[in-house]
């Protein structure tokens, strides 16, 4: 039986994802290699064959009749390589599925459901890694993202979660003296933001007729948990994610404020790549996600 040399099998792996994405800078993303890499095995490989693979656009990429067929006939083989390779692997270790989440997300909405996806999934391992509070990239090295957007990224499987609005809180304790000032609220107490949101609280005061002083009081701190713990410890006035501190609200940690809650625009979004779709453990995480995390 005859091979390919590892090169050529490289290159047409390169190839193949540059293909499907139409961007070097994409294929360089989910390959950890840079984008003049890619360009790289992708022209070695053209030489190779003595053939162009790709019209190469002042900003885009698009495939020639000789790129289109070397596409159609390799990835379906490269699909069958790796697909044997995972099956081989797995059965002699444990699944690890590697996930990225907004920090607060996970604490008050993921950690809390985790038993039930163990005791439906006990031979995937999770490996998390909580980030940037408002992610809007999947990271290379992450099977399964949420992030928080406003236009889903292309090239991923993106499906929705729940939208992001905001809505006052404030501690029992604050909450009758608060309601008494009413729009007069902030000249007493601190409105408590995420420092990524400070023009939000602006905003959600100016639609509810709110008046914010000159010499406001304004606590910013750098991520939700903060401001959440802030509110219930009765510092002011905090906006904070309606569907994720449902947990702070049902304990009575929390209270609402008067006030309508802002739409940011923002959802939380489920993201993976699409060549992960056909891998067992991030379907069952997909589909355990929509069903346990996504908002009714």
């Amino acid at each position: 039986m005859r091979l390919a040399h590892p090169t050529l099998l490289r290159q047409i792996r390169v190839f193949c994802v540059a293909a499907r994405t139409l961007s070097f800078k994409a294929a360089a993303a989910q390959m950890y290699l840079t984008p003049s890499a890619v360009s790289h095995q992708v022209r070695e490989l053209e030489e190779h064959l003595g053939v162009k693979l790709f019209e190469r656009r002042t900003r885009a990429l698009e495939l020639t009749a000789e790129g289109r067929q070397l596409l159609e006939e390799c990835e379906p083989l490269l699909v069958s390589v790796e697909d044997a390779v995972i099956r081989l692997s797995r059965r002699r270790q444990r699944r690890v599925l590697r996930l990225v989440l907004p920090p607060f997300f996970a604490s008050e909405l993921f950690i809390p459901n985790l038993a039930g996806f163990y005791a439906a999934q006990p031979e995937i391992d999770i490996q998390m890694t909580t980030t940037d509070p408002r992610p809007t990239e999947h990271p290379p090295d992450a099977d399964v993202s949420v992030l928080l957007v406003d236009v889903p990224p292309p090239h991923l499987v993106v499906e929705e979660l729940f939208p992001l609005r905001l809505v006052p809180a404030c501690a029992p304790s604050v909450a009758a003296r608060a309601g008494a000032l009413a729009a007069r609220v902030f000249d007493e107490y601190s409105l408590i933001v995420q420092r990524t949101r400070r023009e939000e609280g602006e905003r959600w005061a100016a639609a509810n007729g709110i008046v914010l002083p000159a010499r406001r009081k304004l606590i910013e701190l750098d991520n939700m948990y903060a401001v959440v713990r802030a509110a219930e410890q009765g510092l002011g006035i905090a906006l904070v994610p309606q569907i994720a501190a449902r947990a702070w609200f049902t304990s009575g940690s929390l209270q609402r404020f008067a006030g309508q809650e802002l739409e940011t625009g923002e959802r939380y979004c489920l993201a993976h790549r699409v060549e992960d779709a056909r891998r067992p453990d991030v379907a069952a995480f997909h589909d355990w996600a929509i069903t346990t995390l996504r908002a009714p």
